[in-house]
């Protein structure tokens, strides 16, 4: 006599272990939900939070206006690996494991209900305490009341003992920035997303559309593609994107206003798989460590679910494990250009520091010139105004000045050996001394620039620019 083969599964152990599925947070969790939504064709995705106590279990739904799931399908959903779209690749879902596992992630009973054409609602449930006990899930569909929309799909998470906040409108407001940020390309193209009837903005975290007092951060350069192998044949490409924020125009920002803005405690990269974030860090940037200028410049991977194999993904969609072959074929690059890039912001910052430096020679030299002969300029008239800053210029010249619109603008060449010789020095003395030394030689280089224009434009000897630079670096002294 045959003997039956035992069960795969023990269901009560099964649906415990799987609450211990390894979501991060509530926001990846609910992701799966939003997932399916807009898999589902919908344009709006309600969220509610709410609870009938202060001391009762919270309650979420999700509600759309997809196309809703055929009487089959819906009692499939709850099934584990349930999904018509088994291993596929063209967007987010892939092993139908997302609905079931994340819901019961967060709450100990899950119902989904789905209608379409105008007709009756369906539903379905899986209660963890009820399967626990030995009682059968709920997997077949349950008639309804009639839909009062075409179609749609309601997932209802009840007896949520899984999250931590002790104040909703804490929930809130970290779901608001989490979901903002993973799914801001949809948000941008038009999917309408609301949590307690509050529309869900769109968090850039590269901040190239985040304008703080009306600049924004703007590419680095071209975005870079590479054709990676697919599991299952044909090639799909990475795209990678690096931003750099504007040093010069935020630096000054408090740290609370860098924080809200997501300049500090922002950086890193960002992994969006079919244009959905699904992970933030430190990738694929080899050697590199992240130190805190890294919060100045931000990098963007986004690849096709072709690709799911080289960045290990999971069946949660969060974090990656990049395979030796995307290593091999990407991360020298990325970890070259992230260290050109720190360079650049510490270039960039030391910039700042020397123009906040010079400004009080170029306030004094401004002072200085009513009293010094008038160099006329066409249309305008007055005291020239004074800039001074520093750039990388061809090796020979030391400095360049240039009179436009009444301002003289000398820039100090970063490559030259002077400037190297006369302002490291400077910069390594503290105190008022310092301080003073480098006013007088900001001064002396300002004096030179306006003598040259000077004598330039009337086309006099050597000698005299000597003693008309001698005389305006006097005038410009006896201000200090």
């Amino acid at each position: 006599m045959s003997q039956q083969a035992p069960d795969l599964l023990v269901s009560s152990n099964f649906i415990r272990a799987v609450r211990e599925s390894g979501y991060l947070s509530i926001s990846t969790a609910l992701a799966e939900l939003v997932d399916n939504s807009i898999q589902a064709s919908a344009t709006e995705v309600a969220i509610s939070i709410s609870r009938d106590s202060a001391d009762a279990l919270p309650e979420i739904v999700v509600e759309d206006d997809g196309e809703g799931m055929t009487k089959a399908e819906l009692e499939l959903c709850l099934r584990f690996g349930g999904s018509s779209r088994f291993d596929a690749r063209q967007s987010f879902g892939r092993f139908g494991m997302g609905l079931p596992a994340a819901s019961l992630s967060q709450c100990r009973r899950v119902e989904v209900t789905a209608w379409r054409d105008g007709g009756y609602e369906r539903t379905v449930a899986l209660d963890v305490d009820a399967v626990v006990a030995g009682s059968t899930p709920t997997l077949l569909a349950r008639r309804g009341e009639r839909s009062s929309t075409p179609s749609g799909c309601r997932v209802r998470w009840m007896h949520c003992d899984r999250i931590e906040y002790r104040r909703l409108a804490w929930l809130e407001r970290s779901l608001h920035r989490d979901l903002g940020r993973m799914y801001r390309r949809f948000l941008v193209s038009g999917l309408r997303m609301t949590i307690n009837g509050t529309p869900v903005d769109a968090v850039d975290p590269t901040l190239l559309t985040t304008r703080v007092e009306g600049t924004s951060a703007r590419l680095a350069f071209d975005e870079l593609r590479y054709e990676l192998e697919t599991a299952c044949s044909g090639t799909a490409v990475v795209t990678v994107r690096f931003a750099m924020l504007p040093v010069q125009a935020w630096h000054h920002l408090d740290n609370v206003t860098k924080r809200r803005v997501g300049i500090v405690g922002g950086g890193g990269v960002s992994i969006l798989r079919a244009g959905r974030e699904i992970a933030s860090g430190w990738y694929l940037m080899g050697g590199k460590r992240k130190e805190n200028y890294d919060d100045w410049w931000r990098c963007e991977i986004e690849f096709d679910p072709r690709l799911d194999e080289h960045f290990g993904i999971t069946i949660n969609k969060q974090g990656i494990r990049p395979s030796a072959m995307l290593r091999e074929a990407i991360e020298p690059e990325l970890e070259s250009i992230a260290r050109m890039l720190n360079a650049r912001v510490r270039q960039a910052f030391e910039d700042v520091k020397f123009q906040a430096a010079a400004e009080a020679s170029c306030r004094i030299a401004t002072a200085a010139d009513p009293d010094l002969p008038v160099i006329p300029s066409p249309g305008r008239s007055g005291a020239i105004q004074y800039r001074l800053g520093s750039d990388a210029l061809p090796m020979q010249a030391m400095f360049q000045s240039a009179l436009s619109d009444r301002t003289l603008d000398l820039t100090m060449n970063a490559d030259h050996p002077a400037f190297a010789a006369l302002y490291q020095p400077l910069q390594a003395i503290e105190g008022e001394a310092a301080a003073e030394l480098r006013t007088s030689l900001e001064l002396f280089l300002l004096s030179f620039a306006r003598s040259a224009v000077q004598f330039e434009q009337a086309g006099q000897p050597l000698d005299d620019l000597v003693h008309a630079w001698s005389s305006t670096y006097g005038r410009m002294l006896q201000k200090s």
